[in-house]
């Protein structure tokens, strides 16, 4: 286990980029999630299907080809992101997404009928509905699901170490590499701050948990 001792500011810049990607595309995810997931509840067919036929595609599109796409395809409309971290930021935020929107409407669905057919019997619009009688209400169903996306996420940015990204993985890749002999300790470092940020995630989504059923 030297090596992990050794290449200490190696792993520590992957791992702060890992934590970047993580923090930045999960808040820019949850932020479009929520905005997919009130298209997909609208009463205006349009909305409902363009949220629709984006979530279904992401949902069933593997990451590596979202990548592909803004790389190599994107480009060729005009569409030009840097390659790096921002290229893994959109690719990041568009897939985890789509995951979120599906987490979110969920927790809408699970909100009785009753609630929203009160609220628009006293005069109020489609998202003042939402925003203040479903929403509020569905946040403690939701939260559990979204802290596991958050989770799929922090794992699926180490498909950004094929796009020019250093992160955790790619640090490890490079460590492997100068280190033939220690690959599979270079590997268990890797694994190791992975854990740093998936365990601690998924026991505040077990206590979340206990907390809504609890409550419920």
């Amino acid at each position: 286990m030297n090596v992990i001792m050794d290449n200490a500011p190696a792993y520590l810049t992957g791992f702060g980029m890992t934590l970047r990607l993580t923090v930045v595309a999960g808040c820019l995810a949850l932020v479009w999630g929520v905005v997919l997931a009130a298209l997909r509840v609208s009463p205006i067919a349009p909305l409902r299907a363009f949220a629709t036929i984006y979530v279904e595609l992401l949902r069933n599109t593997p990451l590596t080809l979202v990548f592909f796409f803004l790389v190599l395809v994107a480009p060729q409309f005009g569409i030009l992101a840097p390659l790096g971290f921002w290229t893994a930021i959109i690719a990041l935020t568009a897939y985890t997404s789509a995951f979120v929107c599906e987490a979110v409407r969920s927790g809408i669905n699970s909100v009785g009928v009753g609630q929203a057919e009160a609220a628009r019997a006293v005069g109020l619009t489609f998202g003042q509905v939402l925003t203040l009688v479903i929403l509020p209400q569905a946040v403690r169903t939701v939260v559990p699901p979204l802290i596991n996306v958050f989770i799929a996420l922090a794992k699926n940015t180490s498909v950004a170490s094929g796009f020019a990204t250093f992160e955790l993985m790619a640090a490890g890749r490079r460590l492997a590499t100068g280190n033939p002999a220690d690959t599979i300790a270079v590997l268990v470092g890797v694994a190791l701050f992975y854990l740093v940020i998936t365990i601690p995630a998924g026991l505040a989504a077990g206590v979340i948990e206990r907390k809504v059923a609890f409550a419920r």
